[in-house]
């Protein structure tokens, strides 16, 4: 690629208090290491695989830690004061005060390197005020370009009744809502850490929650992007609606199931390969497919991997390659958009 054109919607950034706050708890991102990270090696990364924007997030575990509670105190988290390097809430709970740390120090990354870098700010669920209050903190103050919720968190997952103010105030906004998945609330299979097998498992299973409990027909402006593909969901979306209206739901027709199994958005990363883009293509909306590179949990190799089953991908209509590598993500992402790209 002669020069970096693509939009990645997921890459990751490692803020120094969020890792120093999971190292201090003996924590990871569901039995995978933390890497290493900085502003230096992120843009050699996407000067090599072709990206020009990067919208960064925090992965899984997030801002709710195994270990504490909503309550829990800041005492020996590391988190204090106020500002990029702190808290900004001295004296919150731990989650609360981690989202306000590890959003500011993406929102400074942002800008600092405007072209190169947004950022879907973390939210403290499963605390719905919290989260609401952060929400508006981020988008309006921060300028975040949306926000990143998990797959589940302790076990509560996206459709979840709990969380309906949150969903309304997003679509309020025509938020952009990047999925991620978390590691789902059972042990990890022996020898298999989470972002293996289990992430992909647990998207399917939180979009599978959100159709079920009205989530996408309720809130329809919205944009909900899942990671890596979608996990399973678009192989095995009609499993989903079959089922849902003949034995689950009969009021429910199976095209009122696809409808809303079809508002998602869904990245590429670590999903494109010669069995999954066939499905994906056929399955997704048109404009609804959008480049991921999982940096730096998936390293570069991996990034290369599947970098080349994109670009030889022989299925693509005319122009599919390049809305995903850049066009779709600029109608979700406006302010990234370049005359000619």
């Amino acid at each position: 690629m002669n020069s970096p054109r693509r939009i990645d919607v997921h890459q990751h950034i490692v803020p120094p208090v969020w890792a120093k706050v999971l190292g201090d708890l003996g924590l990871d991102s569901g039995g995978w290491a933390i890497p290493a990270w900085s502003v230096a090696d992120a843009i050699a990364m996407m000067d090599e695989q072709g990206i020009a924007t990067g919208v960064l997030s925090v992965t899984a575990p997030g801002v709710h830690l195994t270990g504490t509670t909503s309550n829990s105190p800041n005492s020996g988290s590391g988190i204090s004061g106020s500002g990029s390097s702190g808290s900004g809430i001295s004296g919150a709970p731990l989650p609360q005060a981690l989202a306000r740390a590890v959003n500011e120090y993406g929102a400074e990354v942002a800008k600092d390197h405007p072209t190169r870098f947004g950022s879907f700010a973390s939210l403290p669920l499963p605390d719905v005020d919290a989260a609401l209050e952060e929400a508006a903190y981020a988008l309006d103050t921060l300028g975040a370009d949306g926000v990143v919720l998990l797959s589940n968190t302790a076990g509560r997952y996206l459709g979840d009744p709990a969380y309906e103010p949150l969903w309304a105030e997003l679509d309020r906004r025509a938020a952009v809502v990047f999925v991620h998945p978390a590691q789902p609330p059972m042990p990890l299979l022996p020898g298999t850490p989470a972002p293996l097998a289990d992430y992909v498992f647990d998207t399917t299973r939180t979009a599978v929650n959100m159709v079920l409990n009205g989530v996408l027909s309720r809130y329809r402006r919205v944009k909900v992007i899942l990671s890596h593909g979608g996990g399973y969901l678009p192989y095995a979306a009609y499993r989903f609606s079959g089922l849902t209206s003949t034995v689950l739901d009969p009021e429910r027709t199976s095209d009122d199931v696809i409808r809303d199994l079809k508002r998602f958005y869904f990245d590429t990363a670590l999903a494109a390969s010669p069995s999954s883009l066939p499905t994906l293509m056929e399955f997704a909306e048109p404009g609804h497919v959008l480049y991921g590179s999982d940096w730096p949990f998936a390293p570069q190799e991996a990034g290369t991997y599947y970098n080349r089953f994109l670009e030889t991908y022989t299925g693509f209509a005319p122009g599919q390659a390049a809305a995903i590598d850049r066009g779709n993500a600029e109608a979700l992402f406006p302010r990234f958009a370049r005359p000619g790209a």
